[in-house]
């Protein structure tokens, strides 16, 4: 019997929460690099009467990207996306950023913009990082909102001598996803389906974990301690902002970037985080 379909990419916590939230009644496709982790959320919400199935699929890749979207659509038709695939600057070098996060993202919202239902939604899980970097140009936020995919990591302003490190690409790539969100909500309005992002701060999951050890864990950790909130994030929270987003009530909402960090951007251009000058 076919059904609507979700499509998650990425098995971690934060696409998880989502599903779990929003995945009732649905074929959820879940695509990871990893099989093996891809497997285990299936076999997590299949536990908790979903309907989930496991798909090996390289974010990096248009062809896997291709393959995960005819796998879904065996079961009927894409009615929901959501995008939490990604690595992050402790994971991965600066080419694989750009060729995940960015690349990969632009691919994955322009593939499925195809194919998507009327009606249908999507989020993209973007990150706080896009928003502490220095405004770009016009020009520059032109170039990643509507540069063709195929030509993306072909720009100036990403070749190796303009990114300084791995977190500059990660922030480089959130920068392109909040972009590319904006220009594909027009593609995905002529087809009456809508698409944002959400961009969380700091999340408890096994990623972020990987953060607290990493070069850069005690920057992350004075974020959330000296952020309004006093916490880091829970995926439970972030769910919540998926919710209103991809439901009836987020009918009027499309193209926007959300941001939930418990106030950490805040108190990095007005209060104790801002950086010295």
């Amino acid at each position: 019997m076919k059904k609507d379909v979700m499509i998650l990419t990425g098995a971690g916590q934060i696409g998880m929460a989502i599903a779990r939230r929003m995945g009732r009644g649905m074929k959820i496709v879940i695509g990871d690099k990893s099989l093996h982790n891809a497997r285990a959320v299936a076999e997590i919400l299949n536990s908790a009467g979903f309907d989930a199935e496991a798909v090996e699929m390289d974010l990096a890749s248009r062809e896997s990207i291709r393959n995960l979207i005819k796998k879904a659509r065996e079961y009927g038709q894409i009615a929901m996306l959501v995008n939490a695939a990604g690595v992050s600057p402790s994971q991965a070098p600066v080419e694989a950023i750009l060729k995940v996060d960015l690349y990969g993202t632009a691919v994955l919202l322009e593939e499925v913009g195809k194919v998507i239902r009327e009606g249908g939604t999507g989020v993209t899980i973007s990150s706080q990082s896009g928003h502490r970097m220095p405004a770009l140009t016009p020009e520059e936020d032109e170039q990643l909102a509507c540069t063709p995919a195929a030509e993306l990591l072909d720009l100036p302003i990403l070749q190796p001598e303009h990114i300084k490190d791995t977190l500059h690409a990660y922030q480089m790539a959130k920068r392109c996803n909040e972009k590319r969100v904006m220009a594909e909500a027009v593609k995905w309005g002529q087809r009456g389906a809508r698409i944002n992002s959400i961009s969380p701060g700091i999340i408890v999951t096994p990623l972020a974990v990987d953060e607290f050890n990493g070069p850069r864990g005690d920057f992350y950790k004075n974020m959330f301690a000296n952020c309004p909130s006093g916490r880091p994030g829970t995926a439970d929270e972030v769910a919540d902002v998926a919710e209103l987003l991809m439901s009836d009530k987020g009918a009027f909402i499309t193209g926007a970037d959300f941001l939930i960090d418990g106030g950490a951007t805040a108190s990095w251009f007005y209060g104790p985080l801002r950086p010295e000058k």
